[in-house]
């Protein structure tokens, strides 16, 4: 069978699982039901993750059973857990299908305004200065789509602890930046939405570090930390509770919820 097009093994440990995967099954001249029992997984699971499919990733255990089957002295556990610890671009598309379906989101932002809260015009002053994405368009409405779980009818709790330096950076210049913060401004009155600053006077902090996000589901946790060109996903449940602790800790430095919001009206009259 030809190895599919659009995996990429030399750029994505994702891909090196898919590429794997597929190429062993087909040496042992196993179909995607017998790849299942060996993986106790359905035929589906193994053709999700041989294409690499958003939301579908290769845990612990079904690598311990191939490397176990195939006598790969530790090859699959070795990728997964490789995977699990590496920054890859292709962690955030995972994390924008949890985030969809979160109860409770947390961003704490260090240089530039959380995602959910970006106006249009300040995506785009972003990723076109970015360079990073080659249709800036197409990467403007991904993000404004995100947006979209503010406004469903049981909408998650958005918490947000941003860094004092982001409310004054100028992305996009003062038009722009004064519509960024207005919208900042507006989001302050929802009632699932809190803002939060620390100033720069707050000193040391563990948010210093860099950004994350965490995200609560109704039967898990997860953290996405961000790196450039890609990220990492932390599904691990040790290592989200110290991202939960992180969290705590950078809050315990930063305004109270009103105060914050004086700060942004303040940012404000600096660009109008």
């Amino acid at each position: 069978m030809a190895p599919i097009d659009y995996l990429n093994p030399d750029a994505s440990f994702k891909h090196w699982i898919a590429s794997d995967l597929r190429f062993f099954r087909e040496r042992e001249e196993l179909s995607l039901s017998q790849m299942g029992l060996v993986m106790k997984c359905s035929r589906h699971t193994v053709s999700n993750i041989e294409h690499a499919r958003d939301g579908w990733n290769m845990n612990e255990e079904q690598a311990a059973r191939l490397d176990v089957h195939l006598r790969l002295n530790g090859h699959f556990a070795r990728l997964v857990r490789y995977a699990r610890t590496a920054h890859d671009p292709d962690w955030f598309a995972e994390y924008a299908k949890y985030e969809a379906k979160a109860l409770v989101a947390r961003t704490y932002r260090l240089s530039l305004m959380p995602g959910l809260l970006q106006t249009p015009e300040y995506a785009r002053a972003l990723l076109t200065s970015a360079r990073l994405v080659d249709d800036v368009e197409a990467a403007v409405e991904a993000r404004m789509k995100r947006q979209e779980i503010l406004d469903r009818p049981r909408p998650p709790l958005v918490w947000v602890l941003m860094d004092e330096n982001v409310l004054y950076r100028p992305v996009g210049g003062a038009e722009v930046m004064y519509a960024q913060l207005a919208r900042l401004r507006e989001a302050c009155e929802l009632p699932h939405v809190t803002i939060r600053v620390l100033l720069q006077s707050a000193g040391f902090h563990l948010g210093l570090d860099g950004s994350f996000n965490s995200l609560s589901m109704e039967d898990s946790e997860l953290a996405f930390v961000e790196a450039p060109g890609g990220g990492r996903l932390i599904q691990g449940s040790s290592e989200v509770r110290e991202f939960g602790v992180r969290w705590d800790r950078i809050g315990a430095c930063a305004l109270p919820w009103q105060s914050s919001q004086v700060l942004i009206e303040q940012a404000m009259e600096r660009f109008a």
